[in-house]
């Protein structure tokens, strides 16, 4: 963790105004709901949150100026450590939030509604080369009668007399002043006394509704898609969540994925196999109908492979595929014919070879 004065750009001497005035500016400017999907504000935001946690406090801050971080390890998780989260720097600076957005603490971050997950199958194609599918998807959306107000027409949400519209209540726990969710309003600062006959209140209604899903090529079994927000619409307004497309792909017998490359087993005859040949294969083109023929050198061993480079999974993100590697399986007859043994035979015999003598009959033994 940089140095706190650093992170505020004060000096060492600033007043605890000048403090609370640096770390408002840069909350303010780093703050996650004005950097929807910016990780980098999110971590300055932390950064300067805990910067303000350990200089905000006068017993840590001089801890600090004469031990540095070794003066306030472990005794300020914040300070210490940093915030983990978001939320725990709503929690702890509610005070602040609420004046960066003119109201109480929890409406001092916008709201975002729940994510949703929906399950999506696909054959082996659509998954090497893409399609856009339909999925159906029921969810919370704002009331359309109230608007997500949830009052009734004519009338609108007031302020929560338990907490004065803070949405945080105080209360002391022996020796500490303790703040929680106000339990009236729960966190929001405000009730609804004549709520709308549509939603009873709620502010939200299910809703089912169809998207259309681009699933790009080469995605792989157990991948996720996000619909940014397709997701619930939150109680009280605010940004809706996003909805995750889980991708479940059926396998296909003829291809063997591997990343971005896949295998085939093709199977041919010892004999092809010593004498060498061609053979036609399945590939990835035309969705996976595709065929291409492929030499087999003479020699081949079982377990050999041929690697037909840029011929496998198309690559996401990135241009160009992986490969198809093809290996080859060499089948052993069970049962010969009688021709094919005795050409066998005949070359076991040539190569000086001892092979098992083939079986007799009956009527040539008993010729004997």
């Amino acid at each position: 963790m940089r140095d706190p004065y650093e992170v505020l750009g004060v000096t060492r001497d600033a007043s605890a105004a000048e403090i609370k005035k640096a770390y408002y500016r840069m909350a303010k400017a780093n703050h996650p709901d004005h950097n929807p999907g910016d990780k980098a504000a999110e971590d300055r935001f932390k950064e300067a949150s805990s910067a303000y946690s350990i200089l905000s406090d006068e017993d840590s801050r001089a801890r600090f100026d004469r031990f540095g971080f070794d003066g306030i390890r472990g005794s300020n998780g914040a300070a210490g450590g940093g915030f983990s989260s978001v939320e725990d720097i709503f929690s702890a600076f509610g005070d602040i939030f609420g004046d960066l957005f003119g109201g109480p603490r929890t409406a001092g971050r916008t709201r975002r509604g729940a994510d949703l997950r929906v399950d999506l199958e696909l054959s082996f194609a659509d998954a090497v080369w893409g399609t856009t599918r339909d999925v159906k998807v029921t969810r919370d959306i704002a009331c359309k009668t109230c608007k997500g107000s949830g009052a009734k027409e004519g009338s609108k949400p007031e302020s929560c007399s338990t907490c004065n519209g803070r949405g945080q209540v105080v209360h002391a726990q022996g020796f500490f002043m303790v703040q929680s969710t106000c339990p009236r309003c729960r966190g929001e600062g405000k009730v609804i006394k004549d709520p709308c006959g549509d939603c009873n209140g709620r502010r939200v209604q299910p809703e089912t509704t169809t998207f259309s899903v681009t699933v790009p090529p080469g995605v792989d079994d157990g991948q996720t898609l996000r619909l940014a927000g397709k997701g619930e619409a939150p109680l009280g307004g605010g940004q809706a969540g996003h909805l995750y497309v889980v991708l479940h792909v059926v396998g296909d017998e003829r291809f063997r994925r591997e990343d971005e490359n896949v295998l085939t087993v093709v199977p041919i005859s010892y004999v092809k196999a010593a004498l060498g040949g061609e053979v036609e294969v399945h590939t990835l083109d035309e969705r996976c109908e595709g065929t291409a023929v492929v030499e087999i050198k003479p020699g081949t061993q079982p377990g050999d492979q041929v690697i037909r480079r840029g011929q496998g999974i198309p690559r996401i993100g990135r241009p160009g595929r992986g490969d198809q590697v093809i290996e080859f399986k060499v089948e052993i007859p069970t049962k010969l014919g009688g021709r094919e043994a005795e050409l066998l035979r005949e070359i076991a015999a040539e190569n000086g070879e001892d092979v098992k003598e083939a079986k007799r009959g009956l009527f040539s033994r008993m010729k004997k």
